[in-house]
């Protein structure tokens, strides 16, 4: 009797269908409801007989063998119908059961969590929209606004990089400043060279401190040479510890935070290298003076991945900008990018980092022993006693000289 309804109904859903097809079909809206009512019918009906079939198999699997024998005896066809009904209801309860004991799904993986917890930093383009905006009030196809200091470098720190300023022009220092660039790196630098920006204090190289780096005549021409404790690692040292752990010699290199880019330009002179610096000008103007001596600045924070190969570097030196106010997880993911940019046997130069001598194995020397690096040095010593400010906290310098395996 079902089976007979089912024809019954669809043939006629089917023959409606069709006239209302026929009656609509210049502009297309007649058929398309018919076809719609028609498939929603046919869903209806197929849903029903599915779950009469399912409630029909239960009552068969409780039907005593007295009446199936019966059953047997009155007709083929209900035999049939029965046994179609137990493969139906053993399918389902097999269902049911997969899907009772699959296994949880897996939990994110931790380079998942730890990159949605850097999302912040990242992402600081949109989560400072005022910024943002006044960064991008702007004149098209005319100068850029004179708001490096307070405006650029802010956005940048925060991580809002590359900027997307795009249609303006960037304010350069004047062409004739060319002729006065020095061929000597350590030469000293001419002031009309830099751009100096009209919201900063200072318009000349004699007005900024010595301990910024921009006395590269006097103070940067020792530094590298000499080495005043044990922290200190010269650029001949070096070259010479390269060559005794047969990491090679040094070609190529990077220098994050490397200011007026001096590691550079005493490699260069030693040893031919090229050593690109990564500056950011906080109060002055690292990346034009690094420029005006004839190295490669990267003006980049230190959030931002480096760009450069994989592989392809000889050395990474990490400067003074990189210490305990870098928040844990970018830290850890700089020493693991340097890693990637690191060539095998390259050579990782961890230079006075800083921090709270209670947190220096516990979260810092854990961090670095993690890279499975061999160490060629390891200093460690009070920051009061290697000459910086202490202010009464319990605070050290680390450097350390760690090799990459060559396998």
């Amino acid at each position: 009797m079902r089976k007979t309804g089912v024809t019954s109904a669809t043939t006629g859903t089917a023959a409606a269908g069709a006239g209302a097809g026929g009656a609509g079909w210049p502009c297309g809206g007649g058929l398309n409801l018919s076809l719609r009512l028609n498939v929603l019918l046919l869903l209806s009906v197929v849903a029903t007989n599915l779950v009469s079939l399912y409630h029909l198999s239960l009552r068969a699997a409780t039907v005593p063998p007295v009446l199936l024998q019966q059953r047997q005896q009155g007709g083929e066809q209900e035999l049939v119908l029965i046994r179609q009904l137990d493969a139906i209801r053993a399918g389902v309860s097999q269902l049911n059961h997969l899907r009772s004991s699959s296994p949880p799904p897996p939990p994110p993986p931790p380079e998942l969590l730890l990159y949605s917890r850097l999302a912040p930093v990242a992402s600081a383009c949109s989560a400072h929209p005022d910024l943002l905006h006044r960064y991008m009030s702007y004149t098209p196809f005319a100068p850029c606004p004179d708001d490096a200091l307070s405006l650029a470098e802010p956005l940048l720190l925060r991580g809002c990089h590359p900027l997307p300023r795009c249609r303006c022009f960037s304010p350069i220092a004047p062409a004739s400043a060319s002729k006065l660039l020095p061929a000597d790196p350590f030469s000293p630098l001419p002031d009309a060279a830099v751009r100096w920006p009209m919201e900063g204090s200072c318009k000349s190289f004699s007005c900024l401190p010595p301990s910024l780096g921009f006395d590269v005549a006097r103070a940067e021409a020792a530094r590298f040479l000499r080495a005043r404790g044990p922290l200190d690692l010269t650029a001949p040292q070096l070259l010479r510890l390269a060559s005794l752990s047969r990491a090679g010699p040094i070609r190529l290199g990077l220098d994050i935070g490397g200011g007026t880019g001096t590691l550079a330009a005493r490699l260069k002179k030693l040893a031919n290298a090229t050593v690109v610096t990564t500056t950011m000008n906080l109060g002055a103007p690292y990346s034009e003076a690094a420029a005006a001596r004839g190295v490669v600045p990267l003006h980049a924070p230190l959030q931002q991945r480096f760009p450069v190969g994989d592989g392809t570097m000889d050395v990474v030196r990490a400067g003074h900008a990189v210490n305990r106010w870098t928040p844990e997880v970018p830290l850890e993911f700089l020493w693991y990018d340097a890693d990637r940019v690191l060539r095998p046997g390259g050579l990782l130069w961890v230079d006075h980092f800083w921090c709270r001598r209670s947190d220096l194995e516990g979260v810092y020397a854990a961090m670095l022993r993690r890279l499975g690096y061999k160490t060629i040095k390891w200093a460690v010593a009070d920051k009061s006693v290697a000459g910086g400010s202490n202010s009464g906290k319990d605070e050290v310098y680390l450097t350390a000289l760690l090799q990459k395996p060559f396998s």
